[in-house]
Parts: C-alpha cells; structure tokens; sequence
C-alpha cells in the first residue's frame, strides 16, 4: 500500500510539474511567478519520501519534459530538480530552516552550473565570448555617438574606461552572482513549499526570525585571509584572483546579513519599535557607499565577538 502511494504521489507531483513548466512557456506574463513553483512539486515529494524517491521522480520529469516540451526545458528541470529535492530532504529530516536554505542554495548552484554548461553545450555558444563582443560594440558605439556630438575626446575616454572595468569586474564575479541568485531561488521555493505543506500537511514549518541568523566564525576567517592574499597582488584574470575577488563578495554580502541581522536582534532585545531596522536596510540600499562596510564591520564584529552573547548576559 506504501509503494502504491508512493507510485501515485510521485506521478501526481511530476505532472503537476509537467503542467507548470508547460504554463511558462504558454502563459509568458505569468512565467516569472511560475518559475518559482517550478520547485515545489519536488519539494513537496522528497520532504514525504526522502531523497532516493525524488531523484527518480526527478529522472522521470526530466524524460517527459524533454518529450513534451523541448530539449531547453532540461535546464529548467535540472536546476528546479535539485534545488527542490536538496530542500525538501532537508525539511523531511527536520532540519532548521536556515541550514534548509543553505542545503536549497547549494543544491540551486550546482543545478545553475549544470543548465548553463547543458545550455553552452547544446547551442556552442560561449557566452564569454559573446559578452566581449557585446561589451566592445557597445563601446565602440557609445564612441561614435560622441564623435557625432562633439563632446570632450578625454572626459569621453574616462567614463568609457570606467564602464569598461565595472563590466570586466561584473564578469569576474559572475560565480558569486550565481550564488546570490541561487540563494533568492532558493528562499522564495522554500517560503512556497512551507505555506504549501503546511496547509496541506497541517504542519508548522517557518523560518526562524531574522535576528536569530548566525553564521559561523569561519566565515570571518575567509573574508580576512582572501583580505591578507590581495595584499601580494595576484594578477589580474588568473584563477587566484577570481576566486579571491568571488569570496570577498560573498563572504562580505554573508556579514552584511549578519550586521542586519544584529540590528534587528538589538532593536528586539531593547524592545525599539519594529520599523528602526526596517529603515536602516532602507537606508542601507540608498547609502550604500557610506553605510555598507559600517554594516559589514557590524557583522564582523557580532561574529568574532560574540554580541549577542554579551548583550543576554548582561540581562
């Protein structure tokens, strides 16, 4: 009767997989929406059956949506597959939600990287390439444009050798992008599969407030010692330097959290009304420059210190 059930559930959710990947491809105004429900099918079984089940229902989606789709749609499979399976084998052990969204995140990068190098694949195209075209017809028009208005040759050049280096700086950090992605991916399927099992399951799965959010004091260490090999200079587009410049990123984006993280924790314990540390994320995104490595210090320090630790025991 359990496998029965089994069987019946695992063909239920791949069609109703089925059906929503087909939606996005026929309803466009609503494919942003559906690409997050994409996940939840998955979710929903690997969090009843555990992970071995959902790696076959997985096989299974990925052959029919091939079939009743196009080839294009594996990569949409691959990435919502993986990312659902590694959160809903998360919550069926009863993992916290944070960890959930970690374990979500990973399972989301490595379903992005294998989409992006399935796509490069089957297309041949190289997408960094491309982007060097791209970029240098850009600028090339851009000095066309200027030589046609008559503006300053110098003033001109500056501002092209400015754009320039902010493109070259985003393709360096287009790993840690894919993260920061990845985790928004993961997080908005997580917050669906909650709402949905819980009112189908009757249970209470929830994220823990955001003060609560603690990443660990290695993180720290990272950030720092990538800080300590800047120092010496690697050169420009070697490996070293891309990865060194991919970990500042995320490794600085963690203790952003964190320091946000602790100004909610500070206003709850001080009893502050709850729209203070809504205002400072507010006025954190419109003053980054000055208020960002303020927040970053934050979190370092809330890490390395242990401050929240202090603040309770002084209670």
């Amino acid at each position: 009767m359990n496998q029965t059930k089994k069987l019946t559930d695992g063909a239920m959710m791949t069609v109703m997989y089925l059906v929503l990947l087909v939606a996005s491809f026929f309803i466009p105004y609503l494919a942003f929406v559906i690409y997050f429900l994409l996940p939840v099918p998955f979710i929903i079984y690997a969090y009843r059956y555990d992970w071995k089940p959902a790696i076959i229902m997985f096989a299974a989606a990925a052959i029919l949506a091939s079939l009743f789709a196009t080839v294009f749609s594996l990569p949409m499979t691959i990435t919502t597959a993986l990312g659902g399976v590694m959160i809903g084998t998360a919550m069926h052990r009863k993992t916290p939600g944070f960890e959930t969204l970690a374990r979500g995140t990973v399972g989301f990068v490595i379903g992005l990287l294998m989409a992006f190098m399935f796509v490069q694949t089957i297309s041949g195209v190289n997408f960094s390439k491309e982007f060097d075209q791209v970029l240098e017809e850009s600028i090339s028009n851009a000095q066309q444009f200027a030589g046609k208005m008559g503006g300053a040759s110098s003033e001109m050049d500056k501002q092209l050798d400015l754009l320039k280096q902010q493109f070259e700086a985003f393709k360096l950090l287009v790993p840690a992008m894919l993260v920061i992605v990845g985790l928004f991916y993961a997080w908005i399927s997580q917050l669906l599969g909650y709402k949905i099992i819980n009112r189908v399951e009757r249970k209470q799965f929830r994220f823990p407030p955001f003060r609560q959010m603690r990443f660990p004091v290695a993180i720290v260490w990272i950030y720092f010692f990538a800080l300590v090999i800047t120092l010496f200079g690697p050169g420009k587009q070697t490996i070293l330097y891309i990865g060194v410049q991919n970990v500042l990123f995320l490794a600085g984006t963690l203790m952003v959290l964190q320091g946000l993280s602790f100004v909610f924790f500070y206003a709850h314990e001080k009893k502050m009304p709850k729209a203070l540390p809504i205002i400072v994320i507010i006025l954190t995104v419109f003053f980054s420059t000055l208020l960002l490595p303020l927040v970053r210090i934050l979190g370092i320090i809330d890490i390395g210190f242990n401050l929240r630790n202090m603040m309770e025991k002084k209670k």
